[in-house]
């Protein structure tokens, strides 16, 4: 049985998968064609997703096609607890609740795998990597699994290099409809809205500095360009560093950013980006934040053990011993999605479709597959990219004969 925060949300949480709905015409469109024939009759899917308007779009559809859906939340923080009540108001499992402690996320993800799940849907890989190692869980069939971040498919990898994947997993991330817009464009329009609603300041003419220049922090570079913020960009990648530089912005270690920033972004998934010497070197007043996966990237627990006090809504004070006053967004988790509501549907519609292709994918492949790390197949990816083209009304070229055959001849 779900455990959710209110059940009585649901009416609230319906109005708001209404309006993702409408805004996902390329995954709705999908779902309604393979609605008749329930290709996913008879599977239990397992999801750790952020459980937002837009997931509720994905679980509602797989549910249509016929799976038995059981879901938690991707991060302790993120939960809508309005989309939780809907959900359970369809019929779909739901464990999730914002303000989750460890041990209780832990207890949710827990849950999700008791049903043995078939194919498990995540963002980060904390489930698949649970049913690998949890001894509770490691004889569980699963045939496969998808994965929505670089994070988890750096873990998988991992994995996959110790010879100890147990499944075929597809890296959903790595479709070009996913990263090239999901990873750009959302999370750069997702981190300046969460960063306006957490600090409800100007980002023209000040110093941001950008720890990353992968898509993610491609994209938050250039959201924050527009807004008018003189960015910096901190790299240990040499050819990343060049593109950013190239691209028209300042490049330096983060120990000389530190100094001269005013609001910082981490979007590295890596640890240690933004350490206790460099918040102690910071301008009084500069404000910290991140949008990688989990809370590793900024020294969060030096900051949240000095004298601590909440200024607004996701937005931490933190006086440090040197008497500097440094502001946290999000306790340092995920604040695109915990300040403010993670990525527009139109983006997450491109995501989603091909969660729900590889899904299928899955189920039809998986007696032929390894236990290996797949990309999503160059056909999926082109058929959303078309589905995302025929639903903006744009139309493109197509090769004619002559010009196949010339392309042919080389």
């Amino acid at each position: 049985m779900s455990k959710i925060k209110d059940y009585a949300l649901s009416d609230r949480g319906r109005l708001a998968y209404v309006w993702a709905k409408d805004h996902m015409r390329i995954l709705t469109h999908s779902i309604s064609l393979l609605a008749k024939s329930k290709p996913l009759k008879g599977i239990t899917l397992g999801v750790c997703l952020q459980i937002t308007k837009e997931t509720s779009v994905l679980l509602v559809g797989a549910k249509e096609l016929g799976a038995k859906v059981v879901a938690c939340s991707g991060n302790p923080l993120t939960t809508q607890d309005d989309i939780a009540a809907f959900l359970v108001s369809k019929g779909i499992e739901v464990f999730a609740w914002s303000g989750q402690t460890k041990s209780e996320h832990d207890w949710c993800q827990n849950k999700v795998l008791s049903y043995k799940p078939d194919i498990i849907t995540d963002d980060g890989g904390d489930l698949n990597t649970k049913a690998h190692f949890d001894r509770k869980f490691r004889l569980l069939k699963i045939i496969g699994g998808t994965e929505e971040t670089t994070t988890g498919i750096n873990r998988y990898l991992a994995m996959q290099n110790k010879g100890k994947l147990r499944y075929p997993i597809i890296a959903v991330n790595n479709a070009k409809t996913k990263t090239l817009f999901d990873n750009k464009y959302g999370t750069g329009q997702s981190t300046i809205d969460g960063y306006l609603r957490a600090m409800n300041l100007l980002f023209a003419s000040k110093r941001t500095v950008v720890c990353g220049y992968g898509y993610l922090g491609k994209g938050v570079a250039q959201k924050c360009a527009g807004m008018g913020s003189k960015v910096i960009v901190t790299e240990v990648d040499p050819i990343k560093a060049l593109e950013a530089h190239m691209d028209g912005f300042y490049v330096m270690p983060m120990s000389q950013a530190a100094k001269i920033g005013d609001i910082f972004i981490t979007c590295t998934g890596m640890t240690d980006v933004i350490q206790k010497q460099h918040l102690l070197s910071m301008k009084n007043g500069a404000i910290v934040g991140n949008v990688g996966h989990f809370d590793v990237e900024i020294d969060s627990k030096f900051l949240l053990n000095q004298t601590v006090r909440q200024v607004r809504p996701n937005l931490d004070e933190c006086i440090l011993p040197n008497g500097k006053k440094i502001y946290l967004v999000s306790k340092g988790r995920v604040a695109n999605l915990i300040a403010s509501e993670g990525h527009p549907p139109e983006v997450m519609a491109l995501s989603f479709s091909n969660q729900l292709y590889s899904i299928l994918y899955v189920l039809k492949n998986h007696k032929k597959m390894k236990n290996l790390i797949y990309d999503v197949p160059k056909q999926i990816d082109n058929q959303v990219a078309t589905d995302a083209l025929n639903s903006m009304s744009v139309k493109i070229d197509r090769l004619s004969k002559k010009q196949i055959a010339y392309q042919e001849n080389w």
